[in-house]
């Protein structure tokens, strides 16, 4: 009797144990939080902003790596491809995109173009808009479109809502919550394009010169000129012709600053800088943010107000 006691107990407390199991992994799934790939910093940062403690979120291309020169590993594709989200720029910034998103199950993967609904800027016409003053730009590019809308404070809101639209399609059961986020980011960012608002908006000298033709939309929002060395590629070289050029400019039109960006080699800007006998500091596209950057807690936003600062040097 004893001996049948002792087994029924042993076997009521398996059961338990199974049962528990069973809750538990249950309950692990249904809390499992959303895994989201984003490409680069700023659609890094943005989707942060958004999914909050929602979502383990990752970046493929990492600070010391230029966005314009990447191409996915086979590793990078199969993280795309588990993923419950995948966040990206434009077809015109993350030029390999179209190719994966070819073998891609969008029923399992929710992919999110942030820049849906901008309209891009012709890279050519950019690239040109200075010709009447004394500068002929002949170099080619490599991108249709200027793909860096991200650096409009006024586009990254509705780069925020894109994102925010697509969290909420792929996980419906937090879709207030990212809502809630979304509209406390947007704010932050109505404010920093409030910031930039004000200070330029007396300003009589309007133009900048900048190493990496990247600060078009940004240009465009303020009612202020970028005049680039090179084009929307950082890589690009000017020819000595365009240096010359350009430094007759810079000498007739009294700017001060010639603008260069952390993550590439200053030598171009600095060469024009010494040539025309000008001071260079630093805009940076938030392309990417090195290590140290992210550790010391900068941001989209801190990074955006720096520029800000800078710009005035030139803008005033």
């Amino acid at each position: 009797m004893k001996k049948w006691i002792l087994m029924a107990g042993a076997a009521l407390s398996l059961m338990l144990a199974l049962a528990g199991c069973t809750s538990s992994s249950e309950n692990s799934t249904s809390d499992q939080k959303l895994t989201i790939v984003t490409t680069f910093y700023p659609m890094y940062d943005f989707t942060k902003n958004v999914a909050g403690s929602q979502a383990d979120i990752s970046m493929l291309i990492q600070s010391g790596t230029e966005p314009h020169d990447y191409e996915p590993s086979a590793k990078d594709i199969a993280k795309i491809e588990q993923a419950d989200v995948f966040v990206y720029n434009s077809e015109d910034m993350e030029t390999w995109v179209p190719s994966v998103l070819k073998n891609l199950d969008t029923k399992k993967t929710t992919v999110i173009d942030a820049s849906k609904g901008i309209d891009l800027l012709e890279g050519t016409e950019e690239e040109h808009e200075h010709e009447d003053e004394d500068a002929h730009h002949e170099e080619e590019h490599h991108h249709a479109h200027d793909p860096h809308v991200w650096l409009s404070p006024v586009l990254a809101q509705k780069e925020v809502a894109n994102i925010a639209e697509g969290l909420e399609k792929a996980d419906t059961k937090n879709a207030k919550t990212y809502q809630e986020n979304a509209k406390a980011y947007t704010q932050k960012l109505a404010e920093l394009d409030q910031s930039y608002q004000t200070a330029f908006q007396d300003a009589k000298n309007r133009t900048f010169v900048t190493q990496h033709a990247a600060f078009a939309y940004l240009a465009q929002q303020y009612d202020l000129k970028q005049v680039p060395i090179a084009g929307l590629s950082p890589d690009e070289e000017p020819s000595p012709k365009r240096l010359a050029e350009l430094k007759t400019y810079v000498e007739k039109q009294h700017i001060p600053v010639i603008y260069f960006e952390e993550i590439s080699s200053p030598k171009i800007a600095q060469t024009l800088a010494d040539e025309a006998g000008v001071k260079t500091a630093v805009l940076n596209p938030l392309e990417s943010l090195t290590s140290e950057q992210q550790e010391q807690g900068e941001d989209y936003i801190s990074i955006m107000q720096k520029n800000l600062e800078a710009l005035k040097l030139s803008i005033k």
